[in-house]
């Protein structure tokens, strides 16, 4: 089947495209809704991936709400620059899932889903108790792209946690994140998703 992407509704290229580039890695991220962070905003999104590490740097794409305002956690980093991006784990789906509705500015989705916060140690933010990984991340630049503009949101991350339970020093010191004990959601088209599956690798010749 072919088709042509300037025959096809935004919709229907949308549709398409989150089922062909797949899976894709779910950022989950807690932003604040204040200044002092007594509010905070939590979402995913699946256009989601690094694009540079000197300095590390990251991307997320967010589009707007249905009334074509920017989506709380837009407004957010580019008001206050900051956020801390989790990666969560296949037993967090339903949470996962439930953070994106669209909720009034300033609705607790962490009240919604009963997540709860615990200290980043030297980060001024929290970040989510249970998740595997997470990124202090900071506003490096924003870029405006296509017709309604969707928003590239790049972000550099300061610090890293990783859980100690998913993660080992290689017989070369290096930190390694074992990928099974993570259990990384991957998202797909539609309301799917997929488990991490089979890991194995690949000899270079």
């Amino acid at each position: 089947m072919i088709f042509s992407a300037h025959e096809m509704a935004p919709a229907d290229v949308y549709h398409t495209l989150t089922q062909i580039i797949i899976p894709r890695p779910v950022a989950w991220v807690l932003s604040p809704n204040d200044e002092a962070g007594d509010s905070l905003n939590l979402a995913p999104f699946s256009f989601f991936n690094a694009v540079c590490s000197d300095p590390p740097v990251l991307m997320l794409s967010i589009g707007t709400k249905a009334d074509g305002t920017l989506k709380d956690s837009c407004r957010n980093l580019l008001e206050r620059k900051r956020c801390v991006i989790h990666i969560g784990s296949e037993e967090q789906v339903q949470a996962i899932s439930d953070t994106a509705r669209e909720l009034a500015f300033g609705d607790s989705e962490l009240e919604l889903t009963g997540q709860e916060l615990v200290e980043f140690q030297g980060v001024g933010m929290k970040r989510l108790q249970g998740a595997p990984i997470a990124m202090a991340c900071s506003l490096h630049q924003h870029i405006e792209v296509g017709n309604k503009p969707q928003h590239l949101l790049l972000v550099e991350v300061e610090q890293f946690w990783i859980d100690d339970a998913v993660c080992y020093r290689d017989d070369k010191g290096r930190t390694r994140v074992d990928a099974d004990k993570v259990r990384p959601l991957a998202r797909l088209g539609g309301s799917e998703y997929a488990r991490l599956g089979e890991v194995f690798r690949v000899v270079r010749r």
